[in-house]
């Protein structure tokens, strides 16, 4: 859209809070914004000059604006974030983060066992988080299950089936991991009550967990229960351990959202830290990607809402590294500049620097792994061959016949460890007559290295010849005939036991059959199989059509294949009349099809 075709609908876009958005013209949804004036915020794509190539495109693409108008500019950007994430459009932030979080359900039964889940339905069971970790989650039920008796079973605990004696204890219930409502020896109301400590464990509120463990176990005292009592001892002593693993050292009992902002051109990564009661109960860096050079304050405005929403905070206060008009005004935003508040927007920053880093490190690796794999990998097979040099270049021969007819020959090349389709090459035998592996062998190895010589091209560093001694001496003598003996290497590979020969070698090399040498040679000899093989049956396949019809005096390839289309087999030509032939191939060849096959019967 032009600027003065921009012009001419300016005046219909209202001066009111709303989005905007912008279609192209297969009415592809491009761009959804936000403003306090639609039509002010609007204008200004066509009149300010671009900073980006992408706000140039952005506009150049505009064949339609669409907008709505809302009451407020949090209900804008609410709205604007819907949109964003039902649709995705193109230019706008890209918040990379497509995984599925595990949560951890309540489930709503009686008595209700609590597992790990990916899927939330809408069953009426409660689900805590997500979590970002799975590794965490476990650690963390784990943890419950060490501290608070639930139990695990999947047993239909209803109050009718426990008063009917249904269900005996089991050896969790010895063990102390559980209270045995099964039996009816635990109530529903103290259950619940562990249910409860379970969720302020959660929550991160460990403190009011560790006091009830602590008036629990002195009334136990009291009663000279000793044993539970020590039982009981342990487990706090257990959450008092992992409350120091999450509680930051000076940090105040406060529930707070942390969120910090680093960005490198067009990618930001934002951090966020949900503080509960003065514990990290969770922790997780996004990525985003930007498109039409957006500022920091829309960026991490974005951000937090998302994340907010996709964690389920509902805490009133954040902390951020800048101020900026966060449109929601009932949240507020803490800018710190000392204390404890200071101390964990720098925790925040450390823990996004150190995600950039590991995120760099991991894409480095991911580039230089099959690279440096592949290198080891070929490095070890010149060792394990004794080759001159690296095998970087490797090619293979098999020969495929069936009781002798048809025999064609394949060859495959590997470059660098992988398949080099582009060189594979296929042989139809011209010279030899008859079953003649050896002979077959040699004229696809002679055929194969004269055209390679005639153009000049570089030879592999390792032939691999599918076969024992006999295959590997007649490849040889092709290369003799060539005096082409000193450019490559010649190994024949042995099919029963996997042995490798080398020309003039009285003994054969065995190498371990789990090597990753031996590995890639069997890897390359299979491949050259079902090349070989592929080829072989299409081409007996072609020849068992060509004999049957092809063969016949006067009849051609084109009404060969009219016939067969038609009547699907050759047995179907055979026996049809003379007649019924004319109607697809005219009566002067019908006449030869069926006075062919009626002689011959």
């Amino acid at each position: 859209m032009t600027h003065a075709e921009f012009r001419h609908i300016a005046v219909s876009i209202p001066s009111q809070p709303g989005i905007y958005k912008y279609f192209d013209a297969d009415n592809e949804l491009l761009y959804v914004g936000k403003a306090k004036n639609i039509r002010k915020r609007v204008s200004s794509y066509f009149i300010k000059s671009f900073s980006t190539y992408k706000t140039h495109e952005l506009v150049r693409r505009i064949a339609r604006i669409e907008f709505t108008i809302v009451d407020s500019e949090q209900d804008a950007f609410l709205l604007e974030n819907s949109l964003i994430k039902q649709f995705q459009p193109k230019f706008n932030i890209n918040l990379k983060d497509d995984k599925t979080y595990p949560y951890i359900v309540i489930k709503n039964e009686p008595f209700p066992r609590i597992f790990l889940t990916r899927k939330v339905m809408n069953d009426g069971s409660e689900y805590l988080g997500p979590y970002t970790s799975v590794k965490k989650v476990k650690e963390l039920l784990e943890f419950i299950r060490q501290t608070i008796p639930l139990r695990n079973c999947t047993l239909n605990l209803t109050e009718k089936n426990i008063q009917k004696g249904k269900f005996k204890v089991c050896l969790e219930y010895h063990l102390g991991n559980c209270k045995g409502p099964c039996e009816g020896l635990q109530t529903a109301e103290d259950y619940a009550e562990n249910l409860n400590q379970v969720k302020n464990i959660l929550r991160g509120n460990l403190t009011s967990v560790i006091r009830h463990f602590k008036e629990e176990m002195k009334l136990l005292a009291v009663n000279l229960a000793f044993e539970k009592a020590q039982v009981l001892k342990k487990k706090l002593e257990f959450l008092q351990n992992y409350k120091a693993r999450s509680v930051i050292s000076g940090v105040k009992e406060i529930d707070v959202d942390v969120f910090s902002l680093v960005k490198e051109k067009t990618i930001a990564y934002v951090n966020y830290l949900m503080v509960r009661s003065g514990t990290i109960i969770q922790t997780h860096t996004t990525k985003i990607e930007t498109h039409l050079d957006e500022n920091e304050d829309e960026i991490i405005s974005f951000a937090i809402n998302r994340i907010r929403e996709t964690f389920k905070s509902d805490t009133k206060e954040i902390i951020t590294p800048f101020s900026f008009p966060y449109p929601d005004s009932s949240i507020r935003v803490i800018v710190p500049k000392t204390g404890y508040k200071k101390k964990l927007l720098e925790l925040s920053e450390k823990n996004a620097n150190y995600f950039i880093e590991e995120f760099k490190n991991k894409e480095r690796l991911q580039l230089n792994a099959p690279k440096l794999k592949t290198e080891q990998l070929l490095l070890q097979l010149q060792k394990d061959l004794q080759l001159p040099s690296l095998p970087s270049h490797i090619e293979c021969f098999d020969n495929s016949n069936f009781q002798g007819s048809h025999p064609v020959s394949a060859m495959v090349c590997f470059k660098n460890a992988a398949p080099s389709k582009n060189n594979y090459r296929r042989f139809n035998v011209k010279t030899v007559h008859g079953i003649n592996d050896f002979a077959t062998m040699k004229e696809a190895v002679y055929r194969r290295y004269k055209r390679v010589l005639e153009e000049n091209i570089e030879f592999p560093q390792l032939v691999i010849i599918d076969g024992g001694k006999g295959q590997l001496n007649a490849a040889i003598e092709a290369l003799k005939e060539l005096d082409a003996s000193s450019k490559t290497t010649l190994i024949g590979l042995a099919k029963n036991e996997e042995e490798i020969f080398f020309a003039g070698d009285m003994e054969s090399l065995k190498l371990p059959f789990a090597s990753d040498s031996l590995k890639l040679i069997r890897r390359i000899r299979d491949e050259v199989h079902r090349f070989g093989i592929t080829f072989h049956r299409k081409k007996r396949s072609e020849n068992t059509f060509k004999n049957e019809l092809e063969a016949i005096p006067g009849i051609g390839k084109n009404t060969a294949d009219l016939l067969l289309k038609e009547f699907r087999s050759v047995k179907n030509i055979r026996e049809a009349g003379q007649e019924e032939l004319e109607k697809f191939s005219g009566k002067a060849k019908a006449r030869i099809v069926f006075d062919f096959f009626n002689k011959k019967g």
